[in-house]
């Protein structure tokens, strides 16, 4: 664990080494500045710089340094908006999730719930449960469903508890095929901090923050679900490593 602690390390001191290199390369405000005063300092006497040109310099260095004062709080809201998503995050480990992708479900309790989404009305719904190695497990048939997002129910109690995969067959009034999205139902067991980006593991997938659309307290309580614990970070210790961005 210090090992790669170490490395985060690194990595972020060489990343800021190449910035302030490439920063090195353009003009701040305060090159601009030099600029203007050896300008005035090897002016020609007998021809004076003019006033309105002056002026003219004067608004656009006053221009520059607010720019870049602006530039400055934005990256600062920036950090502080990251470092509270990153605290609210943490509390998504332990809660039940839907994405807006996938097929994969976890068996957790006596029952599971299915969301899929039909591009248009539907006569007849067939789903299907998978194992993991593939196998039927259990098949039935819904009745007519409304275009849209839909929800089914697996009674789940007869099965080992896992994670597993399921299909969607939906066919109109004239028997043609319905177009199904599915999406991923289980339990959140990890969060990351990647490339500036949340991303949070649902049964054994990692996937985007932003792709979650609903979120709620799991079946069983988490002390019960296997391989998974209840976490506490501090929040500091999340302050902390979004500060190491700014050094």
């Amino acid at each position: 664990m210090d090992s790669q602690i170490a490395t985060g390390i690194n990595n972020i001191s060489n990343n800021n080494a190449v910035s302030q290199t490439n920063m090195t390369k353009t003009l701040g405000k305060d090159d601009f500045m030099k600029l203007l005063l050896a300008q005035l300092k090897n002016q020609d006497p007998l021809k004076p710089l003019d006033g309105t040109d002056f002026a003219a310099q004067l608004a656009q260095f006053s221009s520059l340094e607010q720019l870049s004062n602006m530039n400055t709080e934005l990256k600062n809201m920036g950090l502080n908006q990251m470092t509270m998503n990153y605290a609210q995050s943490v509390n998504l480990i332990g809660k039940d999730v839907v994405t807006n992708s996938g097929n994969s479900i976890t068996a957790n309790g006596s029952a599971a719930d299915l969301n899929y989404k039909l591009a248009k009305d539907a006569q007849s719904v067939t789903i299907s449960i998978f194992s993991k190695d593939g196998k039927l497990v259990k098949t039935w048939d819904e009745t007519a469903q409304k275009a849209g997002m839909n929800k089914a129910t697996w009674d789940c109690s007869g099965v080992d508890k896992g994670d597993y995969t399921y299909q969607v067959i939906a066919k109109d009034t004239q028997g043609q095929t319905v177009s199904v999205d599915t999406m991923t139902t289980g339990l959140v067991t990890a969060v990351h901090f990647r490339n500036n980006q949340i991303l949070v593991t649902v049964n054994g997938k990692e996937v985007p923050l932003s792709n979650i659309i609903e979120v709620k307290q799991p079946e069983i309580p988490i002390d019960k679900i296997i391989d998974v614990k209840p976490v506490d970070i501090p929040l500091s210790t999340i302050v902390d490593a979004i500060n190491l961005k700014k050094l």
